[in-house]
């Protein structure tokens, strides 16, 4: 292999260049790295025993604000769920806090996942390495399983090709699955036909839905069953369980280099949004105080959370994010240090 200094300033954005020569084979597929690492500015290089991986760090972020709410449409969609309190809105503030670290972190935990979007874009976007993620939910942790499994392209297919009618969903959501693979769409079903994704006994259906669209107004099968095979491609570094949050915390605990995002059923609509709800809140802080890894949290702007923080010697920071209704409401962040907030 030689090299020789250059300049293309036709060809290339960034100024001096250099011409390598490489074997035949390689030639293809490193012009085509080098083309993308043109198109940003800054870039970091992870490597590990066969392996060398290259994040990419786009010239255009968003730059969140405490008293401006975030645009979710700004925001990659990555969960197969509409999910109440889903975190969306909070990916900005997500990246940022992970990539303010002075190294990658090896891995993320979420012990109460949901949806699972801070898990989903924190694989995906290999912002860590592999992440860790938890629901009790029994029909949300079949999706996961199915998701995560061989099972995924008969979930995406399944969805893709249902004949989407009044009748035909009345008859999905009251049956009882045989299956694992047929509770996991019959929740995904559900979840875009109950009013607000609700999940939890009694939710009614969508009557009027989005734009007076009716029943169907959140069903989008062919967006479903790409996020579906999208989630599937990470399969390796997406590790689901379903198993309480406070065992999957003490598990990592003492890792130094494992990273936490803590979203738990919050204080006040736990009980009316999901079906498994109750909450020690205070041992929770407890736990995570334990904790030798960083962590960030997001709870309800409540006196008696700020309280906790305070006992703790947490630091907490109020921030804008708009409800499912487009209410202008704010949340908190609760963290050791949350200097990396740009303010």
């Amino acid at each position: 292999m030689a090299y020789s200094s250059t300049s293309f300033p036709k060809k290339w954005k960034s100024k001096d260049t250099t011409v390598v020569r490489v074997p035949k084979a390689l030639a293809e597929d490193l012009l085509n790295i080098a083309h993308i690492l043109d198109g940003t500015e800054t870039y970091r290089i992870q490597e590990s025993p066969n392996q060398i991986t290259f994040d990419l760090l786009p010239v255009k972020q968003i730059t969140s604000s405490f008293d401006k709410p975030i645009n979710v449409a700004s925001v990659p969609q990555r969960s197969p769920f509409r999910y109440p309190g889903g975190k969306t809105w909070l990916v900005p503030y997500i990246r940022q806090w992970l990539r303010s670290r002075p190294a990658k972190p090896s891995r993320l935990v979420e012990p109460f996942a949901g949806g699972a979007i801070v898990s989903l874009t924190a694989a995906i976007e290999r912002l860590v390495n592999e992440a860790c993620f938890s629901e009790l939910d029994g029909s949300v942790a079949a999706v996961w399983r199915v998701v995560l499994s061989d099972q995924a392209e008969w979930l995406a297919n399944r969805i893709k090709n249902f004949v989407f009618t009044e009748d035909s969903v009345h008859k999905i959501i009251h049956e009882a699955p045989l299956k694992e693979r047929d509770l996991a769409f019959q929740t995904i079903l559900r979840n875009r036909v109950q009013r607000g994704g609700i999940l939890a006994p009694g939710a009614g259906l969508i009557k009027t839905g989005e734009g007076g669209k009716g029943l169907g107004s959140r069903w989008y099968p062919e967006t479903i069953a790409n996020r579906i095979r999208e989630i599937a491609k990470h399969q390796n570094e997406l590790i689901f369980t379903a198993e309480d949050g406070f065992n999957l915390l003490a598990k990592y605990r003492s890792d130094s280099d494992t990273v936490f995002y803590i979203d738990p059923p919050y204080t006040k609509a736990a009980k009316r949004l999901y079906t498994t709800w109750k909450m020690d809140h205070e041992a929770l802080f407890y736990h995570l105080s334990l904790c030798k890894g960083d962590f960030l949290m997001s709870y309800d702007n409540d006196t008696e959370v700020a309280n906790l923080a305070d006992k703790f010697g947490f630091q907490y920071r109020a921030i804008s994010m708009k409800s499912s209704h487009h209410a202008k409401m704010t949340e908190l962040l609760i963290s050791r240090d949350l200097s990396w907030i740009e303010f």
